[in-house]
């Protein structure tokens, strides 16, 4: 009976023993296993809505959870962490339109373990224009989708013309995340974003009729206060434009005579471009000037002959 009594305790100690013998050896595979790469146990997303049986919310969920788990992980671990694309490659095949994975996915691939590369910011961007299709209404969304293009993505690229580019689409989103309803004070954002660009006047015009509220009174005057700046310096800029293109024709067309002439005269159109009626529309055409010469029209009439 002694005996009987005895084996369970003799078969608990063999497997301390077996456990402690071999724990330390499986626990290095399994360190090294994990150092090179991550094992990604999900189907591919062209079988992901076969393999949930229906249940899409459910399984976007997991895969959401798993993503934000494994990015934490990563970096506490400090290792890189190259399969997010595939976590959220599976979430928008389930649900195209998913929110959460459009406001964190500049994020995730820019700010990535251990350091995100341009391919990465280039890749986030496309996922932001894939929710901007997907979500057009949605003014949080554009937002994240200028500001990533505005602060974040510009850092990873090399090209500095580029750069600009970038910043100006995002100044652009921003704008029109205000239009369709977020923060109006962002018109200014984008508006500094845009420098003094005439690009910036429409997104402020639409801000400020937006903050006529008396409890935005304090953001309504600062927008009309920039909007009157770009105005003014835009009438400028066509005016000046507008003068140097007269002077451009005057020296080529009338130098002999004096300028005041010239543009008492009018300008002289160039007779075998302007033949017949299809021309008569041609701004180049025009046999006088147009009573504002700093109105735009005026600028294209000019503009035309010197381009």
């Amino acid at each position: 009976m002694r005996a009987r009594a005895a084996i369970p305790a003799v078969v608990l100690l063999a497997a301390i023993v077996g456990v402690a013998a071999t724990q330390p050896r499986l626990a290095r595979i399994t360190h090294k296993v994990k150092e090179r790469g991550d094992v990604y146990a999900f189907p591919p997303p062209a079988q992901l809505h076969a393999a949930t049986l229906g249940w899409d919310a459910a399984a976007v969920d997991l895969l959401w959870s798993k993503l934000l788990v494994e990015y934490g992980v990563h970096w506490s671990e400090h290792r890189d962490f190259l399969a997010a694309p595939m976590y959220i490659d599976a979430i928008l095949e389930l649900e195209p339109t998913y929110a959460a994975m459009y406001r964190l996915v500049g994020t995730i691939l820019a700010y990535r373990p251990l350091r995100g590369t341009e391919q990465d910011v280039r890749l986030a961007r496309s996922y932001l224009e894939r929710g901007t299709a997907v979500r057009p209404s949605d003014p949080r969304l554009w937002m994240d989708y200028g500001q990533f293009l505005a602060y974040i993505a510009p850092a990873f690229l090399p090209d500095a013309v580029e750069r600009e580019a970038w910043r100006k689409t995002g100044a652009r989103a921003i704008g029109h995340a205000v239009d369709l309803g977020a923060d109006a004070q962002r018109a200014l954002t984008a508006a500094d974003l845009l420098g003094d660009s005439t690009d910036a006047i429409p997104y402020l015009e639409r801000a400020y009729a937006f903050t006529e509220k008396p409890e935005m009174a304090q953001v309504h005057q600062a927008i009309g206060q920039r909007l009157a700046t770009l105005e003014l310096s835009a009438m400028r800029d066509a005016a000046d434009a507008a003068a140097r293109a007269i002077t451009s024709r005057w020296q080529r067309e009338m130098p002999f005579v004096t300028r005041d002439f010239y543009e008492l005269a009018g300008p002289v159109p160039d007779v075998p471009r302007c033949a017949g009626l299809r021309q008569t529309d041609d701004d180049a055409c025009a046999r006088n000037w147009t009573a504002n010469t700093a109105s735009a029209s005026v600028v294209g009439a000019l503009g035309a002959d010197e381009r």
